[in-house]
């Protein structure tokens, strides 16, 4: 699937219909804001004759005034603060370019002569409480988005209609550079994980998938916990499309890396979230798609490779990086603690940020009693390792939960206290031995 092929980015728009409808007959005195001195008596002539111009009249306008009816416009958002007078503004826009969408032109030409970009005069929109104005700003400019935008809570039909455009925009490429400078990824994944519906899943998933033909953006989507919520929702879906479009995603995500870390990243990170067992499922089904066919080989192809590439570390490190962390084999082998706590230094010590991160902010039991252990294997069998655990904030976030509400994490947490506090490792094996026959016993004393 390409995005030339990609039809699916229809904007329900029958309430923004209506309410455009509404607005446009509401008309505007504007000869009340002249004599209140809001607006400028040029800016009043103008707007009064284009308002009235026919079609046939409003190009001509436009093709002989199309510098004044820029800055009209303009003046008239920027000095007008009464929501149902916006309203207008807008959608009088927003007409105007529907009719022809060079008519875009005027505002860039007129930016361009102000030393400034079209989108700087829009912005300023996106912060108001109408989401009336908001869509019609998204719809008629095609204007950077910011964040904020799109919220779960909102009405329904209206969150949909502003995806819809953020579908139809990220179809460019700067735009996509434009929204991930935003943290417009952020934005998508808050979406996506308040479990929203269907429809909404794969309007924001669409807008990953074309995030991921660029690939720079590849590298920089590495930040965000985009597998993970795709691959939940692929888990959950009952939808074909849905599903479509997170292969589709998966599959721009590997395809259209630069690098290979990168590349490999993505892979773990699916096999860390159970993709490879989804797709075995998935490929026992048939589709009148050939899309979704094709994208279930080509990852199956590209995932296995990669499991067989997978080292017990590179299994740790991408658990660890998604947050999701279980009792794998790996936490409890003590061969690969000897072998590996050294290399959670690597990249000024990037995983082990991660790791003092989920103690402080995960609610998950698990997960924080598997980050407490990992912090006491990883002081154990690095000699420095209390020092830079200590630094990072690690061993106060430890001691933090040893009055968790939660057994296991109060006695991994007083296991991990143990050994951040010991100088003598051999007198601790034999401790925590002992110790460890009787964990029943310390939990519930804990």
């Amino acid at each position: 699937m390409d995005i030339r092929g990609a039809v699916d980015a229809a904007v329900p728009t029958n309430i923004i219909a209506a309410k455009a409808a509404e607005v446009r007959a509401n008309k505007v005195n504007w000869q009340s804001y002249l004599q209140g001195q809001m607006i400028s008596a040029e800016d009043c002539e103008f707007i009064k004759k284009f308002e009235i111009a026919g079609s046939e009249d409003k190009q001509a306008i436009l093709t002989k005034e199309g510098h004044q009816c820029a800055k009209t416009f303009l003046n008239l958002m920027a000095h007008i603060s009464k929501e149902q007078t916006v309203q207008y503004i807008l959608t009088l826009i927003d007409d105007t370019l529907q009719e022809n969408h060079q008519r875009v032109n005027i505002f860039f030409d007129y930016a361009k002569k102000t030393k400034n970009t079209a989108w700087s005069y829009f912005l300023p929109m996106l912060n108001r409480q109408d989401l009336f104005t908001v869509h019609m700003k998204l719809h008629g400019t095609g204007a950077e988005p910011g964040t904020g935008t799109i919220s779960p809570s909102e009405s329904s039909q209206y969150v949909q209609c502003v995806a819809g455009c953020l579908q139809l925009m990220l179809r460019v490429n700067e735009y996509r550079f434009a929204w991930v400078e935003a943290d417009g990824v952020n934005c998508i994944t808050a979406v996506l994980s308040n479990k929203c519906g269907f429809q909404l899943q794969y309007q924001m998933i669409f807008c990953v998938w074309l995030l991921a033909f660029s690939p720079q953006l590849c590298e920089q989507l590495r930040r965000y916990n985009v597998v993970p919520a795709l691959s939940d929702i692929l888990q959950e879906s009952v939808k074909e499309k849905v599903t479509r479009i997170i292969l589709a995603a998966f599959r721009n995500l590997l395809e259209k890396s630069a690098e290979r870390e990168t590349r490999q990243e993505y892979a773990l990170a699916m096999i860390q979230c159970k993709v490879l067992k989804q797709l075995e499922n998935l490929d026992q089904q048939k589709y009148d798609d050939e899309d979704i066919t094709d994208d279930i080989k080509f990852l199956l192809e590209r995932l296995g490779e990669s499991v067989q590439d997978l080292s017990s570390f590179d299994e740790y490190s991408s658990e660890l990086k998604s947050g999701r962390l279980e009792w794998s084999p790996v936490h409890k082998s003590e061969k690969f603690w000897r072998e590996n706590a050294v290399r959670l230094n690597e990249k000024n010590y990037e995983l082990l940020k991660i790791l003092t991160r989920l103690l402080e902010v995960s609610d998950d039991p698990q997960v924080i009693a598997v980050a407490a252990h990992d912090v006491g294997e990883y002081v154990r069998h690095y000699p420095r390792g209390k020092r830079v655990i200590e630094q990072l904030g690690g061993k106060q976030l430890v001691m933090n939960h040893m009055h968790h509400e939660d057994q296991l994490v109060r006695y991994n947490a007083l296991l991990a206290v143990q050994k951040l506090m010991v100088h003598n490792w051999e007198y601790l094996g034999k401790q925590l031995q002992s110790t460890e026959q009787s964990t029943p016993a310390v939990a519930a004393r804990s």
